[in-house]
């Protein structure tokens, strides 16, 4: 009996221990700064009134109705600009739409330039009277002297305008208009249904679409609500003004509602969203916004926040490093938004509408998403996925899938169901393959196979916005032959990258077949991944382009981008054979291998290991190394296949503490590029010392050791384990393992199996200032299988 309540008394005191943890976790959203890097960013970086993977992501405008010339690097937001042309509801890869704004004195319907040419109704800002936080923003506009907030649900924005006493307020619901990526209008409408609710849409034809996907368009659709009735509505569209008319069409449609406000009156909106339809967004509206105030929707969005965020919960000393931490997270999780709604109902090509099978409770079993390309993703997000939100994975892989079963291929990237190829290869099927290895099988995976075996091998009547349209010449001769112009079936100026990327992906599909017992597909594909090897100049021992006849291009420099590699070259991608680098490593000598790539890290730290200060996507394209861009975001961790792993611990910490920054414009590099998380995410992963090169595309997945940023790190692991990670003696000094251990036992290797650390435990380990030479040293992870 004695023994019984000791067992019970431990047993409370466990708990009581476990909860007082729990109570003195201090929240994170405190260090989340969505400022960061504003500066260089792309269209959907700055959207703090959003949930993670939203389809609502509100944020103010201060450049949107621009656009672009190349269709993808729109900012919305930059931080150096000092007035706000409106809020915008949508903001997604080539998607963007639906911006409102309120203002008072002499009508204006148009926004207005940036740098004060045309007096629009755009409106002047301080940054110290903002506040931008997950799940909310909030924003005196000086001009008006009117507050204005947002927030939001997954499908549903939340707005709260603080008027002061004025006869001729008004809210501007500008529609018709071009936003970010959005390109140019097809078309719009917006009406008031009654006094206090209207709907709308707007239809817009981005430039990667008409590129990738012709016939294709977004449409983006949208049911709302204000909380005032006003005492006048007006439209507008290019043709003009119509003082009293409650409906607009056409392209620059839009409408004003006017309004006598008093001293601090308060007009509320909710806006449901949709992709498919306006019924489907009143459906939305009518399951996320009914009953909901702003307060309670603000609520709640911070406490989803708080809830994804704190999944992976640090400690430490040092803020800056926790703001990096939070901040990368946070794109990590807002990238890649849903375009499904409540009822499973999606877009579809050409307009028309899936429908995603139902729970037992009629929820959608999964989501389907609006996604750029997945290009050097398999090295951050999803990693991150695997890592913490393996749910967010299963949504990916479904909506691939979901794409295939209507298209036939898989898609590069995913507008509405059109295809927006990113950069003309494809990685897709690479990312099932991975998903698969790590267990992520809730899918048809005899259906998910046929669609990785037809991504790798086969290319008759292959859409465009798939993707390898040299694909028959990487079959047939196993690499890609050098051609000027666009990528053909007779080859590609990115000849060289594409036949490196390739063999990458043939070897994650070979996993996938060798699980599945295709013992035919495995050595078929297996074969395809040393396709590297065809185009290893053992002379100069880089990655050389090949003409058609087999011989290596001439007037071959090795700094020079866009001739055989896409944003990068020769430099760069020598390094781009993630599935055997042990291969790699032998053909160039491990000892001029390590030599090599150590001193190409020393003096890319110079520049900050990218492109210096120079504010520019492709700052870095032509240097050694450039961590801005995803072709070299495995290449710090090589070291571990090496013989020498504290040289990725050294650099990786370098880079984490150099790279990344704290400010507006340093902030992922100063000229780089978080396509939709993935610079965050890297970030993230390093600072926790966990990676692998593979992107987890092996039969029996790994995970590399680094060097950990913090003190404690507490992971709630998507397998519904914990993990901690301790180390000992951390500093910005002592960067480098000089022992460790896992769930007590000694760790001796810089590396162990995914499934050994998804098991959960503790690992700690020992840091110093001068690197253990023998730790980790003796036993290289897997290399070829």
């Amino acid at each position: 009996m004695r023994r019984n309540l000791n067992i019970i008394v431990t047993a409370f005191l466990a708990v009581f221990a476990f909860s007082s943890c729990k109570v003195k976790k201090e929240s994170v959203l405190k260090y989340v700064d969505s400022g960061i890097g504003t500066a260089h960013s792309r269209w959907f970086f700055f959207t703090p009134a959003a949930l993670p993977h939203g389809m609502a992501k509100l944020a103010p405008s201060t450049d949107g109705h621009y656009g672009n010339k190349s269709g993808w690097e729109a900012v919305g937001y930059d931080t150096r600009h000092t007035s706000i042309e409106g809020f915008v509801h949508f903001h997604e890869w080539q998607i963007g739409g639906v911006s409102f704004m309120p203002a008072n004195g002499p009508l204006k319907v148009k926004s207005g330039d940036l740098e004060g040419k045309e007096n629009g109704y755009r409106s002047h800002f301080d940054h110290k009277n903002e506040i931008a936080e997950p799940g909310y923003y909030k924003v005196l506009l000086d001009d008006y002297n009117i507050t204005a907030e947002l927030t939001a649900t997954t499908h549903v924005g939340f707005h709260r305008y603080t008027f002061p006493k004025n006869d001729q307020s008004r809210i501007i619901l500008d529609i018709g208009n071009k936003q970010g990526e959005s390109g140019e209008v097809r078309d719009a409408s917006v009406r008031m249904i009654d006094d206090t609710h209207f709907e709308g849409f707007v239809t817009t034809y981005p430039l990667y679409i008409k590129g990738y996907d012709p016939k294709g368009q977004i449409t983006m659709y949208f049911w709302g609500e204000t909380s005032k009735k006003p005492i006048n509505v007006g439209s507008f569209n290019t043709e003009g003004i119509s003082q009293n008319s409650a409906a607009a069409k056409g392209k620059g449609a839009g409408l004003f509602l006017e309004y006598k406000t008093g001293d601090k009156d308060v007009v509320e909106m909710k806006v449901g969203l949709s992709y498919t339809s306006t019924e489907n967004a009143k459906k939305n509206f009518t399951a996320e916004a009914t009953g909901i105030s702003f307060d309670q929707a603000k609520v709640n969005a911070q406490k989803v926040w708080e809830r994804e965020l704190g999944k992976i919960y640090v400690e430490g000393k040092d803020r800056n490093n926790k703001v990096k931490f939070y901040t990368g997270l946070f794109h990590g999780l807002l990238g890649r938004g849903t375009a499904s709604d409540v009822s499973g109902t999606f877009p579809q090509y050409g307009g028309t509408i899936g429908q995603l099978p139902l729970d037992e409770k009629g929820r959608p079993k999964y989501n389907f998403y609006n996604t750029d390309a997945i290009w050097g993703a398999f090295w951050n997000l999803t990693q991150l996925w695997a890592l913490a939100y393996p749910d967010r994975y299963k949504d990916f892989v479904q909506t691939h899938l979901e794409v295939y079963k209507h298209r036939g291929w898989f898609g590069d990237g995913i507008a509405n169901g059109q295809f927006a190829s990113g950069v003309g290869t494809n990685f897709i099927g690479l990312t099932i393959g991975a998903a698969y290895n790590l267990g992520i099988r809730d899918y048809d995976v005899d259906l998910a196979y046929k669609a990785v075996k037809a991504n790798e091998l086969e290319w008759v009547n292959r859409n465009p916005g798939s993707g390898k349209m040299d694909t028959k010449q990487f079959i047939e001769r196993g690499f890609v032959p050098y051609a000027k112009g666009e990528t053909d079936s007779l080859g590609s100026n990115f000849s060289a990258s594409h036949t490196l990327e390739y063999s990458f992906s043939a070897f994650a599909a070979a996993q996938m077949a060798k699980a599945l017992g295709k013992k035919d597909d495995y050595q078929n594909l297996i074969e395809r991944s040393n396709g590297w090897k065809l185009i290893f100049n053992p002379k100069n021992k880089l990655i050389h382009p090949k003409n058609a006849d087999g011989s290596f291009i001439d007037k071959f420099d090795p700094y020079q981008p866009w001739r055989g590699f896409q944003e990068g070259n020769a430099f760069q991608y020598t390094f781009y054979v993630p599935q055997n680098p042990a291969g790699l490593i032998a053909e160039i000598g491990k000892s001029e291998f390590n030599n090599r790539l150590d001193s190409i890290f020393t003096i890319a730290q110079k520049s900050g290991f990218g492109g210096g200060k120079e504010i520019d996507a492709f700052a870095g394209v032509k240097s050694m190394y450039n961590h801005g861009n995803q072709p070299n975001l495995q290449v710090s961790w090589l070291f571990n296949f090496s013989g020498k792993p504290w040289l990725t611990q050294k650099w990786t910490r370098a880079i984490c503490d150099e790279f990344y920054g704290t400010e507006t414009i340093h902030g992922y590099g100063y000229g780089q590029d978080e396509d939709q998380g993935q610079l965050g995410s890297w970030y993230v992963m390093s600072a926790l010392g966990l990676f692998d090169v593979k992107g987890f595309t092996d039969l029996r997945p790994i995970i590399e050791l680094g060097s950990p940023l913090f003190e404690r790190t507490t992971i709630e692991l998507g397998s519904e384990k914990r993990l901690i990670i301790e180390t000992k003696n951390n500093s910005t000094e002592n960067v480098y393992i000089q022992s460790a251990e896992f769930n007590g036992k000694p760790l001796n290797n810089c590396w162990l199996y995914r499934d050994e650390l998804m098991k959960g435990g503790k690992m700690v380990l020992v840091m110093g200032a001068k690197p253990n030479e023998q730790w980790g040293a003796d036993v290289p992870p897997p290399s070829a299988q």
